[in-house]
């Protein structure tokens, strides 16, 4: 299909490219292949695409060192797939400005849910937002107004509750880190205080989630940070 989204593909191993071939083409996503880091950056600049789906093991250099470059002069939403499932390793690329991170292997429901919310982030920022109003699901908020509403109840929220999930609806859909959550919410002087932000959020379940040991719509990735699902 001509105007549906392009996709960059950015992985060295044959079996992956196959299966996101697949994936993407049942979809009628349209795609490219890069299988090194250099090539990767080279066609990113080329196509502009919609999405960069990108390996942190590629054979010339670390996918790290790419979303480092990316980052300099594009916004792009990058999704990494790595075999890489250490905790340090989904931080640096979150906090170097990946939009999501999903842990290969992986299934195909996962990776498509990814892409659309990452697709649909990019175009809210595109069009200027959707306006100051933000629903999934029985969950509203209104940001201007600063109203939170769980089905037909309005719910109160203290000013930091408010401010945590202000910044968790400003990237709704994305993987937050717990330090860019700590340092938007709290400030610089806290990035390293995780319990503020595991009170909090907990407090924030108890108010809006109908049963807060098994959220719907906050989520968490346990030790990198947390996610506002969007339906």
């Amino acid at each position: 299909m001509p105007n549906a989204p392009e996709i960059l593909i950015v992985e060295d191993d044959p079996q992956i490219r196959r299966f996101l071939r697949a994936t993407l083409a049942a979809e009628q996503y349209r795609y490219h292949e890069a299988l090194t880091a250099a090539e990767g950056l080279a066609q990113a600049n080329a196509r502009q695409p919609d999405l960069i789906l990108l390996d942190l093991g590629l054979p010339d250099q670390d996918g790290l060192e790419v979303i480092r470059a990316l980052r300099q002069t594009s916004q792009t939403p990058i999704i990494v797939l790595s075999a890489r499932g250490q905790e340090k390793d989904k931080i640096e690329a979150l906090d170097l400005g990946a939009d999501d991170f999903v842990s290969k292997p992986f299934g195909v429901g996962e990776l498509l849910a990814r892409i659309r919310a990452a697709l649909r982030r990019a175009a809210t920022i595109r069009d200027g937002g959707e306006g100051t109003a933000f629903r999934t699901g029985h969950l509203l908020v209104d940001l201007a107004a600063r109203i939170v509403r769980a089905g037909d109840e309005e719910v109160h929220l203290t000013p930091i509750e408010f401010r945590l999930l202000e910044t968790l609806v400003r990237h709704a859909g994305k993987l937050v880190t717990q330090r860019q959550l700590l340092v938007e919410v709290w400030g610089p002087q806290h990035s390293e205080q995780a319990q503020y932000l595991r009170v909090y959020m907990a407090q924030l379940r108890r108010k809006l989630e109908a049963n807060p040991a098994r959220p719907r719509y906050l989520r968490t990735e346990p030790g990198v940070g947390y996610r506002l699902v969007t339906e």
